[in-house]
């Protein structure tokens, strides 16, 4: 688990063709690693990897088929400036909010635009996640914790103050930057225990419906 508060940004180094999967090296910069161990995670742009070796300024990490067509972490190249959080301890202070590192899709930035010192920043999230992104809610965008100002249909827009800028990747987006994205785990528990019992029945993890709330008496008629 992680805070979605990032720790540092590093440099992509290599991504290494593996039979179908890559092998990653990560330059972790100011990232203290003098407590990270083999099989330990650390999040890169919100992507929870595994470490598979620690060859002095950074880190390895197996990169799955899956995990490169459902993230945008097959888009990386060397030189790719990344943020990076490790797993968050018992004593880690929760700045942000509790995060899987479990990437549920990959937005786009549609525009970037001054708001006084901070930018407004509206991003497209996937249809199917929409039902999952609420205003004032948390949402982890590229592994960063933060809240979102507001909705309209799949865009929802941030206010990233200077700080944010400054310690994360954010200040290299534009526009058609495409970005990783996790919704609150809570919304999707949610969702999962208002299913009652036919979270059981065959096609259940599609999600609700209107006519479900409806039916169940969640939505006035």
């Amino acid at each position: 688990m992680f805070t979605g508060i990032i720790e540092a940004k590093g440099e992509i180094q290599s991504l290494a063709p593996r039979g179908g999967d890559v092998a990653l090296t990560v330059l972790t910069g100011a990232l203290d690693m003098s407590d990270v161990q083999l099989g330990d995670s650390i999040a890169v742009n919100g992507v929870c990897l595994t470490v598979t070796s620690l060859p002095g300024r950074g880190f390895t990490a197996d990169v799955s088929g899956e995990t490169l067509a459902l993230t945008s972490l097959g888009a990386l190249k060397a030189g790719s400036v990344v943020n990076l959080e490790k797993a968050l301890t018992p004593t880690t202070r929760l700045g942000g909010h509790l995060v899987s590192g479990h990437v549920d899709g990959v937005g786009t930035v549609r525009s970037l635009r001054p708001d006084a010192r901070s930018t407004r920043i509206d991003i497209e999230a996937p249809a199917a996640l929409a039902r999952y992104i609420a205003q004032k809610g948390s949402i982890t965008v590229d592994g960063i914790s933060l809240t979102v100002n507001s909705v309209s249909g799949a865009v929802f827009s941030l206010n990233i103050i200077p700080h944010t800028q400054d310690m994360t990747t954010i200040g290299t987006w534009q526009a058609g930057t495409r970005v990783n994205l996790e919704v609150d785990i809570i919304a999707r528990y949610l969702e999962r225990l208002l299913l009652g019992e036919r979270a059981a029945e065959p096609g259940a993890g599609e999600g609700l419906s209107m006519a479900f709330l409806a039916e169940h008496g969640f939505l006035k008629r």
